[in-house]
């Protein structure tokens, strides 16, 4: 996966979004009460949960943090995330039916997460297995797969030579786009009518192979 990016995780059919930073899942905490609660503004539940659990002292307040992620106009939002140990301890503030399902469920995509990290080649395999799901063919995955490699080197590249900023890295990829292509990202998200949807995720076999050879002369 691409570290930087809003990526959604589902729990009995409700989105949450969620972002990797520093090979830890930071989730949206709104996205949550929305999924345990009732209520019909997430927001201000979350609101005044906030206040209740600062006036206890509640200890993991601090770590709450506030994280850029896509919201459903296609725009990057601050938004309050806390890491799976740090929602544990929240879901234990909201009275919910579903509070113990959603703590396995978030208990295994943490798990899935070290399991990853300690060995990379299986979340090649569950990519694949999703994107079978979908309906790809199996050398569109496999462009695919190598397109996210070479995604990964060319991003520390960046990394390694000072590019720190989310807006930096935001410029350089729609820079990237425009000379392959001749569009920015957010262009060529309108010409193939996506919203919220991944780009990579909905170019032919000659886009990914086009967009691959341009990356690779990004890292040379």
């Amino acid at each position: 996966m691409e570290e930087g990016d809003t990526h959604i995780a589902l729990f009995r059919g409700k989105s949450i979004r969620r972002k990797l930073v520093n090979d830890e899942w930071f989730f949206s905490i709104v996205d949550i009460i929305n999924v345990l609660t009732e209520s019909s503004n997430p927001r201000r539940y979350w609101s005044d949960l906030k206040t209740k659990l600062k006036e206890e002292g509640f200890e993991s307040y601090d770590k709450i943090v506030q994280l850029k992620l896509k919201s459903s106009d296609n725009k990057e939002y601050e938004t309050d995330c806390g890491n799976t140990e740090e929602i544990f301890r929240i879901i234990q503030s909201i009275p919910s039916k579903k509070a113990e399902p959603f703590k396995r469920w978030l208990a295994k995509v943490g798990y899935e997460r070290v399991k990853e990290i300690e060995n990379p080649e299986l979340a090649q395999e569950r990519m694949k297995k999703l994107y079978e799901l979908k309906g790809y063919s199996k050398d569109w995955i496999e462009k695919r797969l190598r397109g996210i490699a070479i995604r990964q080197e060319l991003t520390d590249e960046w990394k390694n030579r000072g590019v720190r900023e989310e807006i930096e890295f935001a410029i350089l990829t729609n820079e990237i786009s425009k000379a392959t292509f001749g569009k920015t990202i957010d262009e060529y998200k309108k010409l193939k009518k996506l919203k919220r949807e991944n780009l990579r995720d909905h170019m032919d076999d000659l886009e990914l192979h086009l967009k691959e050879l341009e990356k690779l002369s990004q890292t040379t």
